[in-house]
Parts: C-alpha cells; sequence; structure tokens
C-alpha cells in the first residue's frame, strides 16, 4: 500500500471561492457576510472536482490513500477574526469531509483549524472536537504563524498551546506543521515561507523540551523539512549547545518529515540523513509545484518516482516509508483500514 500523507483540495469547486471572497468582502460590516447554508456545492460537483485531478494522478501514479485536507493557502488565518476563521473552517471541513465520504477508500480527512492572530489557541478546541469525533479526521494542520508572515505567535514550546497538544493526544492524532499564505512581499509563500515555517518549526523544538510533557504527541513537518536535512550537521550542533533534545532523537518518534522534495537528489539526501523510520510517503500534488520538469518529462511532484529509484533505502525501509511509517503516525487511519480489511 502507498499513503500519501500530504494532500490538500487544491481544485475545490470555484463556488467556494467566491464564497470566501464574500465573505472578505463584508470584514467591516458583518451583517452582510454570506451565510455559510448558502453554499451550494453537489456531489457531482466535488465528483468534477476530484475524479480528473487527484483521482486520475492518484491512479496513474499508483497512490492507494490520500490524507486529503483543506488548501493550505486558503486557510488565510490572518485574515479577519476568529469568527471569520471558524466559520471558514468550519465550510472547508466539512467539504472535505463529503470528498472522504464519496471515495473512503481513496481519501482520509485532515482538519483545519480556525486559527486567528492573538487568539489564544484553545479556542480551536470545539472545532478539532469537531472534525475528529463527528468528521472522522486522522490528523489536523496547525499553523505556527497565522499571522501570515509576520510570525508573531509564540514557539511551539509555548505552554498556550498546550490545550491543543492535550485534545491531540487524547485522540491520538498528529499535526501537521503547516502555514498558509505569506503576505509579507518578503516572503513567497510556497518558496520562502512554507519552507521557512517547516525549518522555524522544527528549530524551535529542539530549543524547548516539549515532548517531555507530551511523550506521545506527534507532528508531521512537510517539505521534506525545510532546509533540516541540509543542514543537519547545524541543527545537531545548535542542539548540542543548546543542551536540548537531539535531533535524531526526535525524528520518527515525536517529529516526522515527508517527501515533498521535487527532484531525486533531494530525496536521495533526506534518506542519507534523516532515520527511515521518522519519513512519510507525500507529494502534495497538484499543489505548490504543478509543471513538468523539462529534465525528466515527468512532473516536479510525481514524488514516487524518486523514493522508488533512490538507493538510499532497503526495501523493507522503503514500504515503511510507503506506508508503515503513515499507520503508526496516524492511529486512527490505521484502525480504519484494519476495520476494512485492508
Amino acid at each position: 500500500m502507498i499513503i500519501d500523507c500530504h494532500g490538500h483540495f487544491t481544485t475545490a469547486p470555484p463556488q467556494l471561492a467566491a464564497w470566501r471572497e464574500r465573505q472578505l468582502a463584508a470584514l467591516d460590516s458583518p451583517s452582510d457576510a454570506p451565510d455559510p447554508a448558502g453554499l451550494r456545492i453537489s456531489d457531482d460537483d466535488l465528483r468534477a472536482a476530484i475524479e480528473p485531478n487527484q483521482l486520475r494522478l492518484m491512479d496513474e501514479r499508483g497512490t492507494d490513500l490520500t490524507v486529503f485536507s483543506p488548501r493550505a493557502s486558503f486557510m488565510a488565518h490572518h485574515l479577519g477574526d476568529f469568527a471569520v476563521s471558524a466559520a471558514w473552517a468550519r465550510i472547508c471541513n466539512d467539504l472535505v469531509h463529503r470528498v472522504s465520504t464519496l471515495y473512503p477508500r481513496r481519501f482520509a480527512m485532515g482538519a483545519m483549524l480556525p486559527q486567528s492572530p492573538g487568539v489564544d489557541p484553545a479556542t480551536c478546541l470545539p472545532e478539532l472536537r469537531r472534525a475528529v469525533e463527528e468528521l472522522g479526521a486522522v490528523s489536523v494542520n496547525l499553523n505556527p504563524d497565522p499571522s501570515g508572515g509576520r510570525w508573531t505567535a509564540p514557539p511551539l514550546t509555548d505552554r498556550s498551546w498546550y490545550p491543543l497538544y492535550e485534545a491531540l493526544v487524547e485522540y491520538d492524532v498528529p499535526a501537521m506543521i503547516h502555514v498558509s499564505t505569506s503576505c509579507n512581499p518578503a516572503f513567497h509563500t510556497t518558496g520562502a515561507h512554507y519552507l521557512n515555517a517547516d525549518t522555524t518549526a522544527f528549530m524551535q523544538l529542539l530549543q524547548g523540551d516539549l515532548f517531555a510533557d507530551f511523550p506521545t504527541l506527534r507532528f508531521v513537518v512537510p517539505h521534506g523539512g525545510g532546509a533540516v536535512p541540509y543542514h543537519w550537521g547545524r541543527f545537531r550542533g545548535l542542539a548540542q549547545a543548546l543542551g536540548g533534545p537531539r535531533p535524531e532523537d526526535l525524528l520518527g518518534r515525536n517529529v516526522f518529515f515527508d517527501t515533498c522534495v521535487y527532484h531525486r537528489p533531494g530525496i536521495d539526501l533526506l534518506m542519507s540523513v534523516v532515520p527511515s523510520e521518522g519519513v512519510l510517503f507525500a507529494s502534495e500534488m497538484i499543489g505548490a509545484v504543478r509543471g513538468v520538469d523539462p529534465l525528466t518529462g515527468h512532473h516536479f511532484d510525481d514524488t514516487r518516482r524518486y523514493v522508488d529509484a533512490t538507493d538510499r533505502l532497503s526495501d523493507e525501509q522503503r514500504a515503511a516509508v510507503y506506508a508503515g511509517n503513515a499507520l503508526r503516525v496516524h492511529p486512527r487511519l490505521a484502525a480504519r483500514l484494519a476495520a476494512s480489511g485492508r
């Protein structure tokens, strides 16, 4: 089995974006905000959005199941207040849930949280609980920078995040550390802000001892862990100087990187440096990089080609990267698959 742990609904029907535009247009006049019940998206609309896109590519590339969450750049937690974010998160989560219901063998739901800059993270708990208990979410996306590139939030080791961590541990659900759109022109959203955030989040974890308080808490740091594998010696040296946890002790236990690295040498480096038990297969396809690589003739985000080809993994390790590690990190997904005989 091949499980893609990182997919987003980037091809959602246009009615969703139109509703969001109306919501944002009403930020200064909340009475004009659109009614969520007015959003009309049929099952046929969802099939038309999924089948020629994500589902087609999954079939072509041999991916069995994708952990599927709302579009990351659409989260835009920096726009509006908490009430705006809460309404938007609920709509997006409901839509992804419907996709996972239409295609239960191919998609498992990941949820977004209704974060808002300067607002207590505990305000996200009702939507987190709804997503897990009512919608069947197997993971959530956690934005370490709801301000959209201004980095006003405290580090992930700060106790203000603890109510969320307590709920994640209670439900045995991992969080993917994933920022959203950058409103800072110095940081391109997908080329800089995403990778900066991955690197920053990992460094924050080395500066504290979060997992002493939450030994079963699990984070997926996407996009290959940002700059971390390339600068592995730097992070090992900093951890030693700071007296914190060693990077190699976090990977495979509490922290996991994915394979959203879009060329073979990058995957070779990732697999050479990071313990294989700390890597999950992912593609984030139809995402940040959608084009065809002229050097190979294949899509940049066809990451299975790189994982298949790398000589840094044994067959047993490759199987773990493709599915075994994801099932360890997502116990609710593992239970669901076991219950269906898969």
